[in-house]
C-alpha cells in the first residue's frame, strides 16, 4: 500500500513540476503548435495545410483585440480566470429552460487550446481549470491575450490573427478595421462552420451586435 501511495505521490509531483515548467516556458517562448492543431490536422479530410504565423500583440489590430473581448469575455481584464457572473447567468438561463450555453473566459479558452484537447469531459474540464489558474498566476493579461489571439481557430485550419487576416481579408492583422475585426470575432463560436467573408445573415447579425458592444465598452487599453 505504501508503494502505491508513493507511486501516486511521485506521479502527482512529476505532473506538477512538468505543467508549471510548461506554462513558464510559454510565458517567454511563443507557442509553435498546439494539441488542437495536431488533432485538426489528423481529422482534416482534404488535408489542408494549417496556416499559423505568430505576431506580437502590438502588431495585432486593437480593433481585433477589442472585438474578441466584447464577443467572448467582456470582463477579461477584471476576473482571475473565471467569470462567476457569466457562469451564474448561464445556470439560471438553463434552469429557465433555455439551452445551456458556454461561459468560458478567454483565459479558459487559452488553457484548453494551448495545453489540452477539444473533446469535452470532466477530466479535461478539471485540467482546464488547473491550467487556467496557472496562466492567470504566472502570465500577465497581456500575455494571455497574445497567446489566445495567436492560437485559436479562426477558420478551417486557420490559427491566429495573422493567418486569419491574410486568409479572410488579404491583409496583415495590424491593419484590420473595425468591421473586419468584428466579422472575425463573429465566427469564433464555430470557425470551421462559419465564414467571415462572405458573411451569412447570421454572422452579419453577430457582427453588428459585436460592433455595438465595442462602442459601449468604451476606451480599451492593454499595454504590452
Amino acid at each position: 500500500m505504501k508503494k502505491i501511495f508513493r507511486f501516486i505521490f511521485k506521479g502527482f509531483l512529476t505532473f506538477l513540476v512538468l505543467s508549471v515548467t510548461w506554462v513558464l516556458i510559454y510565458k517567454w517562448i511563443n507557442v509553435p503548435v498546439t494539441p488542437l492543431m495536431v488533432i485538426r490536422n489528423t481529422q482534416s479530410a482534404n488535408k489542408i495545410s494549417a496556416e499559423h504565423q505568430w505576431v506580437d500583440l502590438k502588431d495585432i489590430s486593437k480593433n481585433l483585440q477589442l472585438a474578441v473581448i466584447c464577443s467572448e469575455d467582456q470582463r477579461f481584464l477584471e476576473h482571475n480566470g473565471f467569470d462567476t457572473k457569466a457562469i451564474e447567468k448561464a445556470i439560471k438561463e438553463h434552469k429557465e429552460g433555455k439551452r445551456l450555453r458556454g461561459a468560458s473566459t478567454i483565459s479558459q479558452q487559452t488553457a484548453k487550446n494551448v495545453f489540452l484537447w477539444p473533446k469535452r469531459s470532466w477530466i479535461r474540464k478539471g485540467l482546464e481549470s488547473y491550467f487556467t489558474l496557472l496562466i492567470e498566476t504566472l502570465w500577465s493579461k497581456e500575455r494571455i491575450l497574445e497567446v489566445y489571439l495567436n492560437s485559436i481557430e479562426m477558420g478551417d485550419q486557420i490559427y491566429g490573427a495573422e493567418a486569419a487576416a491574410t486568409f479572410w481579408f488579404n491583409k496583415s492583422s495590424k491593419n484590420l478595421n473595425t468591421d473586419e475585426a468584428a466579422k472575425i470575432a463573429a465566427i469564433l463560436p464555430n470557425p470551421r462552420k462559419y465564414l467571415a467573408e462572405p458573411a451569412s445573415n447570421y454572422i452579419k447579425k453577430r457582427k453588428n451586435w459585436i460592433l455595438l458592444q465595442m462602442r459601449n465598452y468604451g476606451s480599451f487599453s492593454i499595454s504590452k
